[in-house]
């Protein structure tokens, strides 16, 4: 028995629709107004609007001066609309709000200095209008054309290249362009312009093809994306008829298969759809579902407050587009799929996902609906905070607003309020530094009728601390290494936080070298690598390190140097009798008041300061006692009194 299966997305495309019922509506009110080429890809549809009283124009010099216009579905160029505005010309836009999308990326890549690569049908009217946004545009129909751009002349590879694609393109075309450009190009941004209904349409006929003996391809022939549909079928079914009107089906090829399907390209009406059905149905006995229940089906309504369920078809940095098997297409905004700031909304779905949410509006003018998924899951929410209060359970939440007497949390899109004094932050901290942070906290407190919900971060964190300080004192042992965080400095040494128990740092154990101060070698907030050195359980005192022994500084010296070699080393300590200075991390050594310089020295302020970087000379190491005696003069070219001294006295 035979089959004829329809495919769900067959027909009208929301932005095809826009654009014709905009047209009929023009026509039905008698507005005066002309259109300004082909509204879609479909003659039959162009011919009834010319029946109605619209006719079309090719050219903007056409449009009469302060007449009116509509905009073509596939959209105009800048320098169009620029020119009609100034002629006084009404402009009724019936532009795809998809292909809009992409004039604005493209005239904003422009802006930044960008190069906008259209991937696309060089003469198609909506690669035509998108490169009219840009002032050097660059169109290329696939991987091939765009390496051979790309190679064409020297330093393209290295350009800012902006890409985005025609509406009605492949998947395919676009991933094959885009990953040559990843391997291409040192500067490339790739915005996946393919429309989700597309997308959808062309993976159903892809579907459908594979377990069909004949695929019937309904459109225009100069429709871009019914002439795509006609070679996805291809590739998976080898009898494949694409047909205009019911009138140009052979029916001896529809006893060919047990099962026949039909899809029809997105400037395809309905009323020609059912033609197709009608002449198809005089043949074959058994039909899968009947045309008027799907026709049903696509133009079914909604209403604001209704729960739906929808198909991921698109996901774009703020937004996520839904099909809903209706004419219109689903918009979830990011504000109204999360609370959370910190996501992007690839992070919570994917294309192909089905998803729960809350109609919001319904917009006949910009044939789209607005969703909320954040509304539908408050209601949810609710549930969850009243079960989390009678539990005493810990939950998360994004810090959304700050004021003087506290904070708001969301938590599951419920408003919880967190008084200043239960945030945990010091007394005089501002409320904003938690603004946009992710918190735990527990409810306090649920009064559903007044909508007021109060919580307690600080009652989490001092759980938790005391958790962790109790799970650190039962392992603490002398010489265990923590990752610690720097809590507060003093002049003795560093307080360093090792997950829930302060322990500290002397000065002495934070470098070796000589310091004055923590704060030169940590600072607050610090993460840092400490070991235990001991820990008095009674008393709760810990002393910590962050020297590494495994490297002993004398060590390190006597394997670096020897006498007679030259350092340059850091004065950093003066005393009557000379200077101590750092020769390595660890180890200073002395330079004596009688090896600061060539001459007589008073004192040695007279000659170095205290973090000076001086050349001086190993003159000799005491290996037994670890002291080491340094010399500038040593380095120092003798004077010429001093070398006409020298003789006389080996004379004498």
């Amino acid at each position: 028995m035979r089959q004829v299966v329809l495919a769900k997305s067959a027909g009208f495309c929301y932005g095809v629709r826009r654009a014709v019922e905009l047209a009929e509506e023009k026509a039905a009110q008698g507005t005066p107004c002309v259109m300004l080429g082909s509204i879609i890809h479909n003659r039959d549809v162009v011919d009834r609007l010319a029946a109605q009283g619209l006719r079309s124009v090719d050219r903007p010099e056409d449009v009469p001066d302060g007449g009116a216009v509509i905009i073509r579905s596939h959209g105009e160029s800048r320098a169009v609309h620029e020119s009609l505005a100034e002629r006084g010309v009404q402009v009724f836009d019936a532009t795809c709000p998809n292909v809009t999308r992409i004039h604005q990326i493209v005239a904003e890549a422009e802006k930044k200095g960008r190069q906008s690569v259209i991937v696309g049908t060089p003469d198609h009217p909506e690669v035509l209008a998108i490169a009219g946004w840009c002032k050097v545009p660059v169109v290329v129909s696939g991987e091939k054309d765009l390496e051979k751009w790309l190679n064409g002349e020297k330093n393209r590879k290295n350009l800012p290249l902006s890409f985005v694609s025609q509406t009605t393109s492949t998947k395919k075309i676009w991933e094959d362009c885009v990953k040559k450009a990843k391997k291409l190009c040192t500067n490339a941004e790739f915005f996946d312009t393919i429309c989700g209904a597309t997308s959808k349409r062309q993976e159903e006929a892809r579907q459908l093809a594979a377990q069909c003996g004949l695929m019937v391809v309904v459109g225009g022939r100069q429709s871009s994306n019914t002439k795509r549909l006609a070679e996805i079928c291809r590739e998976s079914c080898p009898n494949v008829l694409l047909i205009e009107r019911a009138e140009d089906i052979d029916p001896s090829r529809l006893t060919q298969a047990d099962m026949v399907g039909i899809t029809a390209g997105a400037s395809t009406p309905e009323w020609i759809i059912k033609e197709v059905y009608d002449k198809m149905s005089e043949e074959i006995m058994e039909i899968e579902k009947s045309f008027a229940e799907m026709l049903e089906e696509s133009i079914k309504t909604l209403n604001n407050g209704d729960k739906v369920t929808g198909t991921v078809v698109a996901i774009t940095p703020t937004e996520v587009q839904v099909e809903l098997g209706i004419k219109y297409p689903g918009y979830i905004s990011l504000t109204e799929l999360t609370d959370d700031p910190t996501v992007k909304p690839e992070d919570i779905v994917k294309v192909g996902d089905e998803i729960e949410s809350q109609v919001i509006q319904v917009s006949d003018r910009d044939c789209m609906v607005k969703l909320s998924k954040r509304r539908l899951d408050i209601n949810k929410g609710w549930e969850e905070v009243e079960a989390a209060r009678e539990s005493e359970a810990v939950v998360e939440g994004f810090v959304t607003e700050d004021n003087k007497g506290g904070v708001v949390v969301s938590v599951k899109g419920v408003r919880v309020f967190v008084p200043a004094s239960q945030t945990g932050l010091p007394r005089e901290t501002p409320m904003s530094e938690l603004l946009k942070k992710k918190v735990r906290l527990v409810v306090t407190e649920v009064n559903r009728a007044r909508r007021r919900v109060v919580g307690s971060i600080s009652r989490v964190t001092r759980a938790e601390r005391a958790a962790a300080a109790e799970k650190v004192w039962a392992e603490i042992e002398d010489g265990k290494r923590y990752t610690g965080t720097v809590k507060s400095l003093t002049s003795y040494g560093a307080f360093v936080d090792i997950g829930g128990v302060d322990g500290m740092v002397h000065i002495s154990e934070l470098s070796w070298s000589r310091i004055k101060h923590p704060s030169e070698v940590v600072k607050v907030g610090d993460s840092v690598e400490v070991y235990v050195i001991s820990a008095d359980k009674d008393k709760k005192k810990i002393s910590l390190g962050m020297k590494d022994h495994s490297q002993d500084p004398w060590t390190v010296f006597t394997t670096t140097y020897q006498v007679g070699d030259t350092a340059n080393v850091r004065v950093v300590k003066l005393m009557t009798f000379g200077a101590f200075a750092e020769v390595v991390p660890g180890v200073d050594g002395l330079i004596h008041i009688s090896q600061l310089a060539d001459h007589r020295v008073e004192k040695p302020g007279d000659v170095v300061s205290e973090g000076d970087k001086v050349d001086v000379k190993i003159t000799d190491v005491d290996m037994e006692n670890k002291k080491i005696s340094l010399s500038i003069r040593a380095l120092l070219e003798p004077s010429y009194e001093e070398e006409a001294e020298e003789p006389v006295e080996e004379e004498a």
